[in-house]
């Protein structure tokens, strides 16, 4: 019998790699053309989160539970209720808990979003990207803005009070005007979150090697800065409130900001759970990683359904993990102050560091925090260090200053 005790909660993702097509731009672990494998890749899914909970040996408390992928809205309802189950079934779950599923816009339909509903999803990210025709053709996105705005449409009537956008920019030949018509649209559709992405070129994809081959333009990154500064004011205006490097929220009527849960346990540093090919998990100070590929993935939790954790194999690892890191000293430091850098509400609270790793912040990183000061990237406010609205535009440089190597 696993009996529940009193812990701090933890965050559930669940990674849905399945697509209809993959973009031009996406170096995430998804796959198209493998829909034959979903029904046998939610067993797998089912029997992983059952032996997670085993190998902890209790109950464990969730308070976030997040569907990405990948496209997870390719799901039939009837496999979204089986992981529901099972996650219910295996852990205690928060009564006020958040649900998210991601949604290409294009996958959706109106009855699909009242079962999703009526199953306790009660919050969906679209992935809007773009209103520009072009700009849609070039990321190869298999929806247009009607697409969006009937799929938002379609949400609310289903009862979703909880709705997230996520656009892309500083695309190649993407004026700021043409941004500028992209958010504004996207804020018009009153959603309650928004998140908005520079461009990366990631090795390997479609889109670095149109660049990297002289057929497209390479981003601006100049513009890019330009149309960032543009969106935190506009948005400021529009009565958003930005609490991450790349994430605004509305408040809610009692002032909480509509932040999402599940995304502030990763950068506030706190645990939790990868489901899934490919899926990423933190628990114990350890960072755990499954393998890759849904017929690998299948094939591991599969054949060991007996499979029990040796004494010196913990929770969280399963039978999918393929790497298994302790994270400790200087190199969990490094992470703590690189994901509590993203929140620029928050920032890293000196006391909050000093109980974790039990020493004080600037006896590790005195020198480069006053560096970083008197670059006008860090700002201290109290018990608080966070980036000032410049250092928010070079975030990744000032990351570089906490990770050691």
């Amino acid at each position: 019998m696993i009996y529940c005790f009193s812990m701090a909660p933890l965050s559930v993702y669940v990674h849905i790699p399945f697509c209809i097509h993959r973009c031009a731009y996406c170096d995430f672990n998804t796959y198209a053309g493998l829909q034959h494998l979903v029904p046998d890749y939610v067993k797998a899914l089912c029997v992983e989160i059952r032996l997670a909970v085993r190998a902890a040996g209790k109950c464990l408390p969730a308070h976030t539970i997040f569907f990405g992928g990948g496209t997870p809205s390719l799901l039939p309802l009837e496999l979204v209720e089986g992981i529901l189950s099972t996650l219910q079934a295996s852990f205690d779950l928060a009564a006020d808990i958040e649900v998210t599923l991601e949604a290409n816009p294009g996958t959706l339909a109106a009855d699909y979003l009242i079962g999703l509903r009526e199953l306790g999803v009660n919050r969906l990210s679209l992935g809007m990207q773009s209103a520009n025709p072009r700009e849609l053709g070039l990321l190869e996105r298999q929806h247009d803005f009607g697409d969006v705005v009937q799929a938002v449409t379609w949400a609310r009537r289903a009862g979703f009070d909880n709705l997230s956008l996520d656009l892309i920019f500083g695309l190649p030949g993407q004026s700021l005007e043409s941004w500028q018509n992209n958010l504004k649209l996207a804020a018009g559709l009153d959603p309650e979150h928004l998140s908005l992405y520079a461009l990366t070129l990631e090795h390997g994809t479609p889109m670095q090697h149109w660049v990297a081959r002289g057929l497209l333009n390479e981003p601006d990154s100049d513009l890019a800065a330009d149309q960032y500064e543009w969106s935190g004011a506009f948005l400021k205006e529009a009565g958003f409130v930005q609490y991450e490097i790349s994430n605004w929220a509305r408040q809610a009527e009692d002032g909480q900001i509509r932040a999402c849960r599940h995304n502030l346990q990763y950068w506030r540093g706190l645990p939790y759970l990868g489901f899934g090919a490919g899926a990423h998990g933190y628990a114990h100070d350890v960072r755990v990683a499954n393998v890759l590929g849904p017929a690998a993935y299948i094939q591991k939790l599969t054949e060991p359904t007996e499979w029990v954790p040796s004494q010196n194999t913990n929770y969280p690892i399963t039978p999918a993990t393929v790497s298994a890191i302790h994270s400790q000293g200087r190199d969990a430091m490094g992470e703590f102050m690189m994901m509590g850098l993203r929140l620029t509400l928050e920032g890293i609270s000196r006391s909050t560091f000093r109980e974790r790793f039990e020493i004080e912040l600037d006896d590790i990183y005195g020198q480069e925090i006053d560096r970083l000061v008197r670059q006008g990237l860090l700002e201290r406010q109290a018990d608080t260090l966070r980036l000032t609205p410049h250092g928010r535009l070079l975030g990744n440089r000032v990351f570089m200053e906490f990770i050691d190597g």
